[in-house]
């Protein structure tokens, strides 16, 4: 897909003009938080995994570490919205131009969409992402990307099951 390709340029130089140090892994397809960490050599935890909802209004993307799964109740309840739901594969393709599992973790310096980030990013060292391409991931510090994005960061991971 061009598309994918013109996407990954705008993030790589995205990062370049903001002289943002960040490592690219080219590797096999990958369409699974653990198939990505594996071809990128990190652990799972690290990587940030983002997801586009649909509420009744809007768009918003959503990342959380991909050791963590989402609780739809505290997204609904962020957005002050009964309705959510995943954008649909089409959705994925006209609104972003990838394939599902390819979305990066970038608002509107890239896609033009709310970007809320759960607590686990911040909780660790490094972030990786598939970068608009399931043959491409990068990998940079959290601190820089924190300071990169404008994101609201909050608590939409389910809790531990004791």
């Amino acid at each position: 897909m061009q598309q994918e390709k013109e996407l990954t340029a705008k993030i790589r130089a995205l990062l370049k003009a903001k002289k943002v140090a960040f490592k690219e892994v080219s590797h096999a397809p990958a369409t699974t938080c653990e198939e990505s960490a594996k071809a990128r050599g990190e652990e799972v935890r690290i990587g940030g995994k983002t997801l586009l909802f649909k509420d009744k209004r809007d768009f918003r993307l959503f990342v959380i570490s991909a050791a963590k799964q989402v609780d739809s109740n505290k997204v609904r309840k962020i957005l002050g919205s009964q309705k959510l739901r995943f954008a649909t594969t089409e959705e994925l393709a006209e609104l972003c131009s990838v394939e599902k599992g390819a979305l990066p973790p970038f608002g509107r310096d890239i896609l033009p969409f709310d970007l809320y980030l759960d607590q686990s990013i911040t909780e660790n060292q490094k972030i990786a992402f598939n970068a608009g391409d399931l043959h491409l991931s990068f990998i940079m510090e959290v601190s820089d990307y924190l300071n990169l994005v404008e994101a609201k960061v909050c608590s939409f991971a389910k809790d531990p099951e004791h």
